[in-house]
C-alpha cells in the first residue's frame, strides 16, 4: 500500500536557475542560490522574499547555512567563499578557495569546519574558528568533483562523488581515500546517507540516469532505482520520512519508499529542469531548485504523531520507531521549589518499544489505554501498549476507536463501505447515507464525514443513524460523558448537548427514521468563533489551540486565554493538546518536533467557571477556584476578602499584594523570593525598606535567623541587627555590624556594638570621630586610662574655641597627678583587661561560665589590685617568657612543633594570669568577709557599753529620789 502523503506546496516562486537549495531548521526559510550572482532566502509560509544578496557578478552554485553561527557561506564562479551573517546582512569573510568552479559546500554538523568540492579535482576542509584557514586537503579523484557528504553516523568520514564514475569515503585526518564504490556507468553527480545510523548506506544519483543504494561496509550495491529519463542531478534520504527523493534534468521529482524502494509519486511543476533537494529532520519540507525558480512542497502533515492516554503514557513515532515515555510528575507539584515552569520542556526519557511494520501516519490509544492502533500506507495494527505486542491488523483507509468498549473500533474501507469491531471482531458493515465517506470520528457515537459537508453519527452497538449534522467537521471532539459534542470547522465549532436516553429508548423502540434518525438526540448549546486545530474536553470545560498559536478553553461560549504559545514565522501554530491529567491538574502540548510542555489548567477552576456560568453560585463559592491570568489580581483580592488566601497567593499577579498574602500565611520563602527579584531602581526605596523589615519580623517569629539577618542587611536595619547578634552571640557578626553601622553614620549602634565586643579602642575613636569629647575623655578614664592625656589635649583644644578659661580649668594626669590617684593602678587593670581580652578572643567565653562570670561585674578592680600589692606603684612587670627552643630553619617539623611549643606556653601563661586573678578575686572575698566581722564584733561591744551606762544612770536616779522623798515627808 502506498503511503498516501498528502503533497502541498508551500512555496512557489519564479528566478534565474537555482543551483543550491537549503532549509533553515528552525525558521521557516529556504535558501536558494541564483544562477545570476544571488542568493536569496525565501520564507515558504508566507511566499514573500526575506532577503537578497548579491553574492557574485558570476553563478552561486552553492550556498548553505551555517545555524548556529547565524551565518550562509556560498560558493560562486569566481573560485570564491563567501559568508555572511543572514540576520546583520555583514560580510563576515571572502577569499579564493579552489583554482575552477566550486561545486558544492558541505558544513560539519558539530565541528567548526566546511568541506568544498571543486572542478579542480580536489576537496578542502575550512575551519572558520581559524580564520577560516584550509586546514587539510583531499585528493584522489580524476575528475570533477561535483558532491560531498558527511556521514551523520561518523562525523569524521564523509563521501564524495566525481565525474570519474566513482564514491570515495574520506577521513578527517587523512588525505587519502579510504575506499571507493564504483558502480555507476557515467558521473556521479550526487550522494547522501541514510539519515538514522540502523543502515549503513549511501544514495547516488549518475548520468546514466539511475538511482543507486550502496552499503558502504559491504561496499556492495543494495538496489538501483530506475525510472528518469535524464541525468541525475540531486538525490538524498528524507530524514523525517521513509522517502528517497532524486531530482532530474527530466524536470521531475521522484519520490520512492525507502524500505521497499516502490515509486511513490512524481512531482512536475513545469519549471524545467530540476538541480537541487533540501530538506531537514525537523519538517516534512521538501525544497526543489529548478531551472526556473524555486518550490517548497510539505509531504505530508508534520505534526507529530503522538497520543497520550489517561495516565500521563505517551507513545510516539519517529519514523517507523515506536517509543513511550510518561510525563506523569515531570512538571512537579505547584509549591515545589523544584517545580518546571509553566511551558518548559519536559525531561522526558524515552524507551523503545520497537519497529512497527508500516510507516505511522497516526498513532491513538483506545479508551482505557491498554492499546494503540498504528495507521499509515492504507493498514492498521493494533498493539498492546506496554509491549507492542501484535493484537490485530488490516487495511482501512481511516481507523477510530470507540469511547466504550475496549475492543471496540470502526474502519473505513471504500468511501462507501464502514465496519464496526466489537471486541477486536468484526460485528457489522454499513453503507452511510451519503455521496461519499471521506473520514471517520470516534468517540461516544461513531461519525462519518460526508462529502456534501455534513457529519452523519451511527450508534456503536446496533449501526442505527442517530443523526445528521450538517457542518463541514475538521474534527469532532466528545466530552468524557459523552454529554457534550464538539464539532470543529474550518473557522467556527459548535458544541451541542446529546441526550443518549432519548437516543437509547428511539432505538429500542424502533423509532428511528432512516432520513432524520432521532429526534431530540442533539440540541445545540453554542458556538464558537474560532478556528480549533486540536482541544480536549476537562469536564464541561473546552482547552483548545486555535491556529493563532493561542492556548484557550471555552465555558458555555465564553472563552479565555490561558497563554500565548510560539507560532511559525506565518503566525501558525506550532503546538497540539496532547492531553489533560486532572490528578496534577495540567494540560499537556506536544510541537511538531515531540517537545511536551505543560501548563497549570486547575479543575477545580474549570468546575467553578461552569458553575458561575451555570448560576450555581453555591457550588462556585465551594470550589474556591484560581482565575485566568487576566483576572488574577481582581479575583485574588476576592478571594483574600473571603478568607482564601492560599488561593489568592496562588493566582495574584500583583507583587506587593503577593507579598502581603505570603507574610500573612508564613510564607517567608515566597516573600523573601519577590524581594530578591525587586528591580534595582527600587532598591532603596522607602517602600523597599519597609518590606524587608516586614519580612525581618516574620522570619524573626518562626525564628529562622539566616532570613532575619539576611533582610535586615538588605534593608539596612542596624537596630534588628544589634538584637539579633546579642541574642544568638554572633561575635562575627557583631563585629561587622559595628563597621557597617560606622560607614552609614549609625554611631550610636556602632558604638554599642564595639562596646560589645570590646573593641574599646574603637569606641573611643568613634567618639572622637564624632566630636563627642568630653564623653571620650570619661570613656578612656574609665577603660583605656593610658589615653587620658591624649584626648584631654583634644578637648582643650577644641574647648578653647568656645572658652580658654573653661580649657585651662581641665586638668589631665600628666600636669596634675595628684588629681588622679591611683593611676598607676588603673594602667595596671588596663593591661590586665586587654590580655583577659586577648586570650579570650579566638575561643570566647562559654555561655555556661555566665553564673560564675557574673559576680565579676561588681569586682572593684582597683582596690584588688592595690590589695594584691600593686598600689601607687609602676605596674608589675609580665613574667619573663619561657626561652624558645631553638628552630633548625632546614627542618619544617621543627619549626611546627617550635610554633606548637610557643602557643601551648602562650596559653598556659594566660591560664596562670587567669588563676592568679581568680586567686585575687578570692583573697579579697576573704579580706572583705573578714573586715564586715571585725565590724560587727565592734558595733556589738559599743551597744554592751551603751545598754551598760543607761543601767547605771537609772540606779543613780533612783537613789536621788529615795532622798528627796525623805526631805518632803
Amino acid at each position: 500500500m502506498p503511503i498516501r502523503l498528502d503533497i502541498k506546496k508551500k512555496l512557489s516562486v519564479s528566478s534565474e536557475r537555482v543551483k543550491s537549495v537549503d532549509i533553515h531548521p528552525t525558521e521557516t526559510w529556504a535558501l536558494a542560490a541564483l544562477y545570476s550572482g544571488n542568493v536569496t532566502i525565501w520564507d515558504y509560509e508566507s511566499g514573500s522574499s526575506v532577503k537578497t544578496f548579491e553574492v557574485s557578478e558570476l553563478p552561486v552554485r552553492c550556498a548553505k547555512f551555517i545555524t548556529r553561527k547565524q551565518w550562509f557561506v556560498s560558493a560562486s564562479d569566481d573560485m570564491r567563499l563567501r559568508v555572511y551573517n543572514y540576520n546583520t546582512m555583514e560580510k563576515i569573510k571572502e577569499f579564493e578557495a579552489h583554482s575552477d568552479y566550486i561545486r558544492y559546500v558541505e558544513v560539519h554538523p558539530t565541528l567548526p569546519y566546511f568541506l568544498t568540492s571543486s572542478d579542480d579535482m580536489t576537496i578542502k576542509c575550512w575551519d572558520w574558528d581559524r580564520g577560516f584557514d584550509c586546514t587539510q586537503l583531499f585528493e584522489g579523484h580524476a575528475h570533477y568533483v561535483m558532491m560531498v557528504k558527511f556521514n551523520p553516523k561518523d562525523t569524521n568520514t564523509f563521501a564524495s562523488a566525481s565525474l570519474d564514475r566513482s564514491i570515495k569515503v574520506w577521513g578527517l585526518g587523512s588525505p587519502m581515500p579510504h575506499y571507493t564504490l564504483e558502480g555507476h556507468e557515467r558521473g556521479v553527480n550526487c550522494i547522501d546517507y541514510y539519515p538514522s545510523g540502523d543502515k549503513p548506506y549511501i544514495l547516488s544519483g549518475a548520468d546514466d540516469r539511475t538511482v543507486k543504494i550502496w552499503d558502504y561496509q559491504t561496499k556492495s550495491i543494495v538496489h538501483s532505482l530506475d525510472g528518469h529519463t535524464h541525468n541525475i542531478c540531486a538525490v538524498l534520504f528524507h530524514p523525517k520520512l521513509p522517502l528517497i527523493c532524486s531530482a532530474s534534468e527530466d524536470g521531475t521529482v521522484r519520490l520512492w519508499q525507502s524500505t521497499t524502494y516502490r515509486a511513490e509519486t512524481t512531482l512536475n511543476y513545469g519549471m524545467e529542469r530540476a538541480w537541487a533537494l533540501a530538506a531537514t529532520r525537523e519538517t516534512t519540507k521538501l525544497a526543489i531548485g529548478f531551472d526556473e525558480g524555486c518550490v517548497v512542497v510539505e509531504l505530508g502533515s508534520d505534526d507529530a504523531v503522538v497520543s497520550m492516554d489517561g495516565t500521563g503514557k505517551v507513545v510516539w513515532a519517529k519514523n517507523n520507531e515506536i517509543q513511550t515515555t510518561t510525563v506523569r510528575g515531570l512538571a512537579g507539584a505547584a509549591d515545589d521549589d523544584d517545580a518546571l515552569p509553566d511551558g518548559e520542556k519536559l525531561p522526558v526519557v524515552p524507551r523503545d518499544l520497537g519497529a512497527c511494520e508500516l510507516y505511522p501516519q497516526s498513532i491513538k490509544h483506545n479508551c482505557n489505554g491498554r492499546f494503540i492502533a498504528v495507521c499509515g500506507d492504507g493498514e492498521f495494527i493494533i498493539y498492546t501498549a506496554q509491549a507492542l505486542r501484535n493484537k490485530a491488523f488490516g487495511q482501512a483507509i481511516d481507523f477510530v476507536w470507540s469511547a466504550t468498549g475496549t475492543g471496540d473500533y470502526a474502519i473505513r474501507e471504500s468511501t462507501s463501505r464502514v465496519k464496526f469491531f466489537k471486541n477486536f471482531k468484526e460485528s457489522r458493515a454499513i453503507k452511510p447515507a451519503t455521496s461519499s465517506a471521506d473520514g471517520l470520528y470516534g468517540g461516544h457515537l461513531l461519525g462519518v464525514k460526508g462529502g456534501d459537508s455534513a457529519v452523519l453519527f451511527y450508534d456503536w452497538d446496533t449501526g442505527e443513524f442517530v443523526r445528521k449534522i450538517d457542518v463541514a467537521p475538521k474534527n469532532v471532539y466528545w466530552s468524557e460523558s459523552g454529554n457534550l459534542v464538539l464539532i470543529a470547522c474550518e473557522d467556527s465549532a459548535y458544541v451541542l448537548s446529546y441526550n443518549a436516553a432519548v437516543v437509547t429508548s428511539a432505538i429500542a423502540m424502533g423509532q428511528v427514521s432512516p432520513e432524520d434518525g432521532v429526534d431530540g438526540s442533539f440540541d445545540l448549546l453554542y458556538e464558537i468563533n474560532d478556528s480549533i486545530t486540536s482541544g480536549e474536553w476537562v469536564g464541561d470545560c473546552f482547552i483548545y489551540c486555535n491556529n493563532a498559536g493561542r492556548l484557550n478553553y471555552s465555558v458555555g461560549g465564553k472563552i479565555q486565554t490561558l497563554v500565548h504559545l510560539d507560532t511559525k514565522s506565518s503566525g501558525a501554530t506550532m503546538h497540539s493538546v496532547l492531553g489533560y491529567l486532572a490528578k496534577e491538574d495540567r494540560v499537556y502540548l506536544v510541537d511538531k518536533s515531540l517537545n511536551i510542555i505543560s501548563y497549570k489548567v486547575m479543575l477545580a477552576v474549570l468546575q467553578y467557571q461552569t458553575a458561575v456560568m451555570r448560576g450555581d453560585f453555591d457550588s462556585a463559592n465551594m470550589l474556591l477556584p484560581n482565575i485566568p491570568q487576566s483576572e488574577y489580581t481582581i479575583i485574588a483580592r476576592f478571594l483574600e476578602a473571603q478568607g482564601f488566601k492560599e488561593e489568592a497567593l496562588e493566582v495574584t499577579m500583583d507583587d506587593d499584594h503577593k507579598f502581603d498574602l505570603s507574610l500573612e500565611l508564613g510564607k517567608i520563602d515566597v516573600a523573601h523570593e519577590l524581594m530578591k527579584q525587586t528591580p534595582p531602581d527600587e532598591k532603596n526605596s522607602i517602600d523597599t525598606m519597609a518590606k524587608w523589615k516586614k519580612l525581618s519580623d516574620a522570619a524573626l517569629k518562626i525564628s529562622d535567623f539566616e532570613l532575619t539577618e539576611a533582610c535586615s542587611l538588605a534593608s539596612d536595619d542596624f537596630p534588628g541587627l544589634l538584637l539579633l547578634y546579642s541574642a544568638v552571640g554572633n561575635f562575627e557578626g557583631m563585629e561587622q555590624l559595628a563597621e557597617m553601622a560606622r560607614k552609614k553614620g549609625k554611631t550610636n549602634i556602632a558604638f554599642v556594638a564595639y562596646l560589645l565586643t570590646g573593641n574599646v579602642e574603637e569606641c573611643a575613636n568613634l567618639l572622637i570621630e564624632t566630636n563627642r569629647l568630653p564623653e571620650a575623655a570619661f570613656f578612656v578614664r574609665t577603660y583605656l586610662p593610658s589615653r587620658v592625656e591624649e584626648i584631654v589635649s583634644l578637648w582643650k583644644n577644641d574647648l578653647s574655641k568656645v572658652s580658654e578659661t573653661a580649657a585651662n580649668a581641665l586638668a589631665d594626669p600628666a600636669s596634675h597627678p595628684e588629681l588622679f590617684p591611683d593611676r598607676n593602678v588603673a594602667l595596671q587593670v588596663e593591661k590586665m583587661f586587654l590580655a583577659q581580652r586577648n586570650a579570650t578572643k579566638a575561643t570566647g567565653i562559654s555561655a555556661s561560665d555566665y553564673p560564675t562570670a557574673k559576680d565579676d561585674l561588681d569586682l572593684d578592680l582597683i582596690a584588688l589590685v592595690k590589695s594584691q600589692g600593686g598600689g601607687g606603684g609602676a605596674a608589675a612587670p609580665p613574667p619573663p617568657p619561657r626561652p624558645a627552643a631553638p628552630i633548625d630553619d632546614d627542618d619544617d617539623d621543627d619549626a611546627g612543633a617550635s610554633a606548637a611549643t610557643a602557643a601551648a606556653e602562650a596559653a598556659a601563661l594566660a591560664q596562670a594570669e587567669a588563676a592568679a586573678l581568680a586567686q585575687a578575686v578570692e583573697a579579697d572575698r576573704l579580706a572583705q568577709e573578714a573586715e564586715q566581722q571585725r565590724l560587727a564584733e565592734e558595733a556589738a561591744a559599743e551597744e554592751a557599753a551603751r545598754i551598760a551606762a543607761e543601767e547605771e544612770a537609772a540606779a543613780a536616779k533612783a537613789a536621788e529620789n529615795v532622798d528627796d522623798f525623805g526631805d518632803d515627808w
